[in-house]
């Protein structure tokens, strides 16, 4: 991680724009198979309209789909965000929950999500992130063997501290956005290509 850490010294957190833990929340679900400034752009008109999660739980279904609409994958988001809102409504008080035991017991939100929340709204660390560019690079560096998030999860907690487990997402999500992209990675330009097994492999 150290050199991607001089690589991107300004990565501090996720990308997705929110004010309060709820929003992120909100945030982290629309922006599966989303990108960043997609969820940022439509979160920006949506975090007007609803601000407590009293207001999504109440929420007209038909109307909260038409605000996610553009993030894709929009009538099940909008079912998680109301369920989810619910679920805080009855069983935490309308609060985000600070473990990942129980921010896991929310519809739509799996340990991705939690961890992202909890990460970036409380300073709170139990793991790490794994989205699609954490698996990727996962896989393409040789750090796990494993298929399912949660396994690849459980190798790259072994390998680092957890002191770093922040960063490790943050990092390898910048590059893998950046320069380790899905279809034509820019191995040329990539700071690890001397350390990586799969560099020049994908012509």
């Amino acid at each position: 991680m150290t050199l991607l850490r001089k690589e991107y010294p300004d990565v501090k957190g996720t990308e997705l724009r929110f004010s309060n833990a709820l929003e992120l929340l909100v945030a982290t679900i629309l922006a599966a198979q989303c990108t960043d400034r997609k969820v940022n752009e439509v979160t920006e008109t949506l975090f007007k309209r609803y601000k407590t999660a009293e207001d999504y739980a109440k929420a007209d279904l038909e109307e909260l789909q038409e605000f996610v609409k553009p993030t894709g994958f929009y009538r099940n988001k909008a079912r998680f965000i109301k369920a989810a809102a619910e679920k805080l409504v009855k069983d935490f008080d309308s609060e985000i929950p600070r473990s990942i035991e129980e921010m896991t017991r929310l519809p739509g939100v799996a340990r991705k999500t939690a961890n992202i929340v909890l990460s970036n709204a409380f300073g709170i660390v139990e793991g790490i992130a794994v989205d699609t560019h954490v698996m990727r690079l996962s896989e393409r560096l040789d750090l796990t063997k494993e298929k399912n998030r949660e396994k690849i999860e459980e190798d790259l907690m072994k390998l680092y501290p957890k002191t770093q487990w922040f960063e490790v997402s943050n990092l390898l999500i910048t590059h893998g956005r950046r320069i380790c992209v899905a279809r034509h990675p820019k191995c040329g330009a990539c700071l690890l290509n001397k350390l990586c097994p799969s560099a020049f492999t994908f012509d």
